[in-house]
């Protein structure tokens, strides 16, 4: 299962809570579009994602808890340092952008994930939980789990089928309000 994050917005801690917390735990991969905002709270996630990968016995090294991320806007700059502005990978198949924000909103995202070659692109920025299915390229804000900024705490889990992914947008409290799935080329 593949636990997307972003706008965590803390100098401490990861702030997880709830069905986030233990999607995190769950997760074979957590990718994360930035604003963490401090050191403190990047190590605070690669720790989560080690004592998953630790506690994990029954899988192969392969299959343990990573972290993925990119940095964002109100990141210092020890979190720059370490973190690219944009990264592409793959999961079950499907191809993946991800980047904190991208000028020229859905347009500019889409063309983002066409040079990159993605089925998705992930990015974080607004703290609003958004999935655009319009054009070729599926764009995915998973919102804020710990920040949201007039809107609810969110996060998304995108879990593998034969053809691709089945995602949903779902809150800290556990309610899933939005499902999309992301068809792998």
């Amino acid at each position: 299962m593949l636990v997307v994050l972003s706008d965590t917005h803390r100098t401490e801690g990861t702030g997880l809570v709830g069905a986030a917390a233990d999607a995190v735990d769950d997760a074979d991969l957590v990718l994360h579009a930035g604003d963490f905002t401090t050191e403190a709270v990047l190590d605070a996630f690669h720790d989560v994602a080690e004592r998953r990968s630790a506690g994990s016995q029954t899988q192969s090294d392969d299959a343990a808890a990573d972290l993925r991320a990119v940095y964002g806007n109100r990141d210092s700059d020890a979190v720059t340092d370490r973190l690219p502005e944009a990264t592409t990978l793959s999961y079950a198949g499907v191809r993946i952008a991800a980047t904190h924000r991208q000028r020229g909103g859905a347009t500019g995202l889409a063309m983002f994930g066409r040079e990159r070659g993605a089925d998705l692109v992930v990015s974080g920025h607004t703290h609003r939980p958004l999935v655009d299915q319009a054009g070729s390229v599926t764009l995915l804000n998973p919102g804020s789990h710990a920040d949201p900024r007039g809107a609810r705490q969110s996060f998304a889990v995108l879990e593998p089928t034969e053809d691709g992914l089945n995602g949903r947008l779902t809150t800290v409290g556990g309610e899933t309000f939005d499902r999309f799935t992301v068809e792998n080329e």
